[in-house]
């Protein structure tokens, strides 16, 4: 039977075979057309991409000498943690452009990103956490960026969390701003306990003085619920820490984040070149040009799946550490590391360092008597 099946479909050849051969032809022109113009769009897309990327060179490189961040070798060793890349993102309230030492970090975060499956986990680190700055002086953390600016900042999380990282990115409140407003603004749910501060931060970013008769050209924000919040709104949305404290403030800081993120994976080429153009005088980084076009390149591969803050819920409490203010304290610093190994990597048995141990029995010790 299958021979004869064979010999029915040699016979069809013979009779047709130049016409069908002819409509073959045919056919593999029309797929190598539209292949080749699939290809041409690709192309053109991957082009533009570049070029952005390249236009991102005149943004403030700040190198930091490698050679002075702190990785403990036990973390180096860590196999775990292979395949992730660990950036420190940090956002400086800065009206003149000043990113680099002298100014406080508002905002700290670590995004992880597996490089295999395009995951990313975002973690706050809350800037009054009672930790070593990385100088062995121990103070709210986010007084390390505003000693020696990133560079110390990073030794901060590294020394502290057990952490390899040593790529930043420090962005201004105007970044934030025209990055949204490039992007057609964010959808985001705005509580109706948080409208009033909303708008008052709108205030004071559009104007230092509160009396301006210009910040009346503000768009307030006059309703609860999901909507779309334009650049300061977004931004002024960031900043309100009236509602929940510094975690409620460092929590909405993630959500526009991952709003951002949302927005920018549906973005075309071209308003991602706006946005760079726009910000560009407001960022400092050292992640190089190269990196930098991988990461453009893949964006819509990303997925922020998991986010959260450290010290974790649970795992912390808040006193007025003497003259250092009102700082939140990690219960144990050694045990949030571990669940912060966890959080990011799947790690269930991670031993944190001796240095990580040490740390977590000094602020033990200067904590103990003002928060009982």
């Amino acid at each position: 039977m299958a021979s004869n099946t064979t010999n029915h479909r040699k016979t069809q050849g013979k009779g047709t075979g130049k016409k069908m051969s002819a409509k073959k032809r045919r056919a593999r022109q029309r797929r190598r057309i539209i292949l080749f113009a699939v290809e041409i769009c690709a192309l053109a897309v991957l082009l533009v991409a570049i070029v952005s990327v390249m236009m991102v060179t005149k943004i403030d490189k700040v190198k930091i000498n490698e050679n002075d961040i702190v990785v403990n070798p036990q973390v180096e060793e860590n196999k775990e943690m292979k395949g992730y890349r660990n950036i420190a993102l940090f956002g400086v309230d800065s009206r003149n452009g000043k990113l680099g030492k002298g100014s406080r970090s508002d905002t700290i975060m670590i995004a992880s990103i597996n490089q295999d499956t395009g995951d990313v986990k975002l973690v706050s680190v809350y800037r009054d956490t009672y930790l070593n700055l990385g100088t062995d002086n121990y103070n709210k953390c986010n007084a390390a960026y505003g000693q020696n600016g990133a560079e110390q900042a990073i030794n901060m999380l590294n020394m502290n969390f057990d952490l390899d990282i040593t790529q930043y990115v420090t962005v201004g409140f105007e970044a934030l701003i025209d990055t949204i407003d490039a992007l057609g603004g964010v959808e985001i749910d705005v509580h109706e306990n948080e409208i009033d501060h909303l708008n008052n931060y709108q205030r004071s970013m559009f104007s230092e003085s509160p009396d301006d008769p210009l910040n009346e050209n503000i768009t307030k924000v006059t309703q609860a619920g999901m909507q779309t919040l334009n650049g300061l709104q977004a931004t002024a949305y960031c900043r309100i820490r009236y509602v929940g404290d510094d975690f409620g403030r460092a929590e909405r800081q993630r959500k526009v984040l991952m709003a951002c993120m949302e927005k920018a994976k549906k973005a075309n080429p071209a308003t991602l070149v706006e946005i760079l153009n726009n910000v560009m005088e407001n960022v400092y980084t050292n992640v190089d040009v190269t990196e930098m076009a991988g990461i453009l390149k893949d964006v819509a591969n990303y997925n922020i799946v998991a986010q959260d803050g450290v010290p974790f819920e649970g795992h912390r409490t808040t006193g007025t550490i003497g003259k250092k203010g009102s700082c939140v304290v990690p219960l144990d610093l050694a045990e949030n590391v571990k669940l912060l190994h966890e959080f990011l990597f799947d790690v269930t048995d991670y031993t944190p360092s001796d240095q990580v141990i040490q740390y977590s029995q000094k602020i033990e010790a200067d904590t103990a008597p003002y928060v009982g």
